[in-house]
Order: structure tokens, then C-alpha cells, then sequence
């Protein structure tokens, strides 16, 4: 049997992973497949947090388009993700997985502060940890808030979970013969402009040497192949 590559992890969901068919708010049965994944590769020893992005409630990017203010917009996006979070944790616990929501926007009746110790003691326990609130800080993605907490928990690799089977020239859905990459560089994602994760994220994991995997979350068991090593998605590093 394979054993695990990795030991602890960052995995990265977007808010519109939650939604399912209903294109907005939270379909509780995806929520609750997502969450019996992640519990298998719990099962396996892996250490691991989670970023959740919170755009199937709120995408401080659009509001700002529409006439809010941008530092207020991504405040009310930080929210979102505070809604995901125990949403996630919910259905995590459903399954027996004792979970932790940790926030970067303090309020103690809904979830713990975000302190980089403890963060890794509960990984040390055992514990799943879910970061909400993004850095805490207006103009910054939940793509950087990832990089950002990997790098301060000694994370290995950030998981970045998407619709597709890994990065491309194009939109695949577009684009017919769009390329899929298996291996880009930190350089090339920037050069070419492609939509891995922004360009502040990017720039973080290039400097502390952080890989990035990009996968197909929706496809049975890609959590597990991608700790297990299996060639899947596109990997981005040196």
C-alpha cells in the first residue's frame, strides 16, 4: 500500500466549491461529500488546515464594482468565509473528525483567534483546522491568506482544489485545445499571467519554496491520490 508523501498540508477550497447546483449559498450535501474526503485522508495521519474563500455568499471583488467601498467589500467577504467555516466544521464533525475554525477576525462566541502556536498544536493533536477571516486585512485573496498561513505552520504543500484537473493555457471550458501544464515554475505561472492563485500568493510561496498542486476536487478520491503522490493535476514550484 502507498504510504502518504506529505505529513501536513494546506488544503485550499473556494467558496463556489460549496454551493453545488444551486449556484449560490451552501449546498449541504456537497459540504458533506467534501467533508467525508477530507476525513479519509485524515485517516491516513495527514496534519491538515484548510482556507475556505467564501464567493458562493460574497465576492468583495464584484461588490466593488458596484459602488462599495473596496476595504468594506472585502470585510463583508472575510464574513462569507466565517459562514463556510462552521458550515464545514459542521459537516466535519458529522463525521467524527474533531475540527477547529480558527479566525483572523476575532469573535470569540463563533470561533478561536487565529494564534500561529496554537494552530499547530491542534494539528499536533490530531485536530483539522479550518482558517477563516482571510490575513484580517482588506485587498488581500484567500489564495494569499493560504500561502500566508502554510508558510507560518510549516506546511509542506498547498492543495489548491478546483473544477478543473489542473492549470491551463486557457479556460477549458472555453477554449477546446487549451493546454494542460503537469509542471509550470513559479515565474512561468506569473509571466503568463495564468490563473493558478494571485500574484501576491504566488510571489509568497516562490520565495519560501512552497510547492503548489493544482487538482480536480470533484473527482472521487483525487484528495487522497494527490497525498498519496500520484501524477494528477499540475504542479507548480521551482
Amino acid at each position: 500500500m502507498k504510504k502518504p508523501v506529505f505529513k501536513r498540508v494546506v488544503l485550499k477550497l473556494s467558496g463556489e466549491a460549496l454551493h453545488g447546483k444551486l449556484g449560490h449559498g451552501i449546498d449541504y450535501g456537497v459540504t458533506a461529500s467534501i467533508a467525508r474526503r477530507i476525513k479519509e485522508v485524515h485517516g491516513l495521519g495527514i496534519e491538515i488546515a484548510i482556507v475556505i474563500g467564501g464567493g458562493n455568499i460574497f465576492r468583495g471583488a464584484v461588490a466593488e464594482t458596484r459602488g462599495i467601498d473596496r476595504s468594506t467589500a472585502d470585510y463583508m467577504g472575510m464574513l462569507a468565509t466565517v459562514i463556510n467555516g462552521l458550515a464545514l466544521q459542521d459537516a466535519l464533525e458529522k463525521e467524527g473528525v474533531f475540527t477547529r475554525v480558527m479566525t483572523a477576525i476575532q469573535m470569540q462566541e463563533v470561533a478561536e483567534p487565529y494564534i500561529r502556536r496554537r494552530a499547530i498544536r491542534h494539528l499536533e493533536k490530531g485536530r483539522v483546522i479550518v482558517f477563516v477571516g482571510g490575513t484580517g486585512n482588506p485587498y488581500f485573496t484567500t489564495d494569499t491568506t493560504a500561502a500566508l498561513r502554510a508558510v507560518e505552520i510549516g506546511a509542506e504543500v498547498i492543495l489548491k482544489a478546483t473544477k478543473v484537473d489542473g492549470v491551463y493555457s486557457a479556460d477549458p471550458e472555453k477554449v477546446k485545445d487549451a493546454k494542460r501544464f503537469k509542471k509550470l515554475k513559479y515565474l512561468d505561472v506569473l509571466k503568463k499571467n495564468l490563473e493558478v492563485m494571485d500574484a501576491t500568493a504566488i510571489s509568497l510561496c516562490m520565495d519560501n519554496k512552497l510547492p503548489i498542486i493544482v487538482f480536480n476536487l470533484f473527482k472521487k478520491g483525487n484528495i487522497k491520490r494527490v497525498i498519496l503522490g500520484d501524477n494528477i493535476g499540475t504542479v507548480v514550484k521551482e
